[in-house]
């Protein structure tokens, strides 16, 4: 398995991010929606013009594997950066051949290269799969006081 960081503007990368991006969103657990081809068609270069994003893919010879697509981020009480996983996705055929773990060990050495303070993601209360991988590599629901619980992804749509 060969793991590199995409180039947005190069065919094969460009190629597999929307391949994986398709998968991701008609899983359940992306939503269980196909992408518009619109949003498909300008991914990359939209990608390519957010500072410091970052998509790591992993490829099974010429076919494309898993992603994950990080954004960099700030913490203003480390006064650090941070990187946060926004996507996540192993095709089915990979599943269980430690791919996730992989990408995670990857997303890791990027963000201690930028000198980052910690790694955040999201995962849906009912993705337990994906919440073993994530305990295993090392991530846990966010906290300051247990007496106040776990931080909440909230959203407002616009």
């Amino acid at each position: 398995m060969l793991v590199s960081l995409a180039d947005y503007k190069q065919p094969r990368d460009r190629a597999a991010i929307e391949l994986l991006m398709s998968h991701y969103a008609l899983d359940p657990m992306g939503g269980g929606e196909a992408l518009p081809d619109k949003v498909l068609s300008g991914l990359c270069d939209a990608l390519a013009d957010v500072a410091n994003a970052e998509t790591i893919l992993i490829f099974d010879g010429e076919k494309p594997a898993a992603l994950a697509t990080v954004l960099q981020g700030f913490s203003s009480f480390k006064c650090k950066p941070l990187l946060n996983i926004h996507d996540v996705i192993v095709l089915p055929a990979y599943r269980g051949q430690g791919l996730a773990q992989r990408l995670m060990s990857e997303v890791e050495k990027l963000a201690r290269q930028r000198g980052c303070c910690k790694v955040t993601l999201e995962v849906l209360q009912g993705n337990t799969v994906a919440q073993a991988v994530y305990r295993r590599c090392g991530f846990a629901a966010y906290e300051l006081d247990p007496e106040l619980g776990q931080a909440l992804f909230w959203q407002k749509e616009l």
